[in-house]
Order: structure tokens, then C-alpha cells, then sequence
């Protein structure tokens, strides 16, 4: 019990470490500028689809079948079109409240994205200190941008502080649930991983394709925005690779 608990907590830490860390950067920038919003999403949009390409999809399709990994990124895709909805209902209301839509639509997708990188902090600690320490840290570094394209529109859109501080660390804490979630179930069945992997990357393309890169177009219709796209996707790659 004692083992799972510390993997449980190095899973809870570097998830709120890296999002948190990226959303205090992000509350730096008080009043950016729409050319420099535009180029932190588009980042993040770029940062995210080498993450999918690289990282999610490639695990999932190594220990399953194209089958469950299909319907995991259907499955993703459908809820975060769900939440879209729901959160549309309730915030949009102006352009100003669209960045604050896309800033929580972001928090919800990072938040289900953080549950299977979870998952493999702890099955990674199932192995080896090293491999669940790699992972952890792994995780960190590429959540800095993430906690950033967060903050940053949600600060844009009016919300407090405080409140976008909450929302970034709340979806930091679902890693530390998926770490106790893989150090309980140690050896999981490889169809659940390769759904939440798939889920993850289902949720993940629906916030790039149908929030991030609109709305950083939207805000700036010059090179800008695809400068940003290319730059995250070469970080997204690197961050993979560590």
C-alpha cells in the first residue's frame, strides 16, 4: 500500500507541476495581445498533434488492434463534442467569451489527456523507479505549454485568477489518479490502455482541430499562427522522444 500511495503522489506532483507551472506563465501575460494569443494556441495546437502522432496513437496501435484504438478516438472525439456543447451553452455568449469556451474546453480535454499518461507513471513504476521517474518527468515538461494555452485564453476571456489557477490544477490531479489507478491494477488488459490512449488522442484532435487552430485564426490571419503550429509540433516531437 505503501509503494502505491508514493507512486500515486510522483504521479500527482508532476501532473500539477507542469500544467500549474504553464498557467502561472500564462497569468503573466495580463493583457496579450491577439497576435501573441494567437501564437501560444497555435503552439499548443502544434505541441498536441506531435503528441497524438507521436506519442498516444503509436503506444496504442503497439498493444492493440486498429479496431479499439478506432473506437477509443471515436469515443474521445464524441465527448469532448458533448462538452463543447455544454460548455458553449453556458459561456459563449461573445468573441470574448469564445476564448473563455476554448480555455475550459482545453482544461477538460488536458484532463481526460492526463488520465492515461497517469496510467503509465504507474505501470511504468511497476517495472522500474528509473522508467516511472523518466515518464513523470517527461510528462512535466511537455504540461508547461499546455497549463500556458489554458491560462492564457481563459485570462483573455475575463475569468479570475483564481479560478484559472483551480482549473489548471484540477487537471493535473486526474494524472495522479491514472497513477493509482496503474500502480493498483499493475498489469492492465492492453485493450483498456490502448482505449485510453486512443481516448486521450480522439479528445486531443477534436481541441486542435476544432478549437485551437480556429480560434488562432480568429485572432490573427497572418504566418504567425503557422509559425506557432510548427514550432509546437518540433517541441511536441522532442518532448516525446525524452
Amino acid at each position: 500500500m505503501e509503494e502505491i500511495l508514493k507512486t500515486t503522489l510522483v504521479g500527482l506532483f508532476f501532473g500539477t507541476f507542469g500544467t500549474t507551472l504553464g498557467g502561472i506563465i500564462g497569468l503573466i501575460f495580463k493583457n496579450p495581445s491577439n497576435k501573441v494569443l494567437s501564437f501560444i494556441l497555435s503552439t499548443s495546437s502544434g505541441l498536441m498533434l506531435a503528441i497524438i502522432s507521436f506519442e498516444l496513437l503509436p503506444e496504442a496501435c503497439n498493444i492493440a488492434n486498429l479496431f479499439w484504438v478506432i473506437i477509443g478516438i471515436i469515443i474521445g472525439i464524441i465527448a469532448m463534442i458533448c462538452c463543447n456543447f455544454f460548455v458553449k451553452g453556458k459561456y459563449i455568449k461573445s468573441e470574448k467569451n469564445s476564448l473563455l469556451k476554448t480555455g475550459i474546453i482545453v482544461s477538460i480535454g488536458l484532463a481526460l489527456h492526463n488520465i492515461p499518461e497517469g496510467l503509465a507513471i504507474g505501470s511504468g513504476f511497476e517495472n522500474s523507479i528509473k522508467l516511472g521517474l523518466s515518464l513523470a518527468i517527461a510528462i512535466a515538461i511537455h504540461d508547461i505549454p499546455e497549463g500556458i494555452s489554458m491560462a492564457a485564453p481563459m485570462k483573455k476571456g475575463g475569468l479570475s485568477s483564481g479560478k484559472i489557477l483551480l482549473y489548471v490544477i484540477l487537471s493535473g490531479v486526474t494524472t495522479g489518479i491514472g497513477a493509482f489507478v496503474g500502480a493498483i491494477v499493475g498489469i492492465i488488459s492492453v485493450k483498456i490502455i490502448a482505449i485510453c490512449l486512443s481516448f486521450a488522442a480522439g479528445a486531443m484532435l477534436y481541441i486542435v482541430s476544432g478549437e485551437l487552430t480556429p480560434e488562432s485564426n480568429k485572432l490573427h490571419s497572418g504566418k504567425i499562427s503557422s509559425m506557432g503550429n510548427v514550432l509546437g509540433f518540433i517541441l511536441g516531437y522532442i518532448a516525446t522522444q525524452i
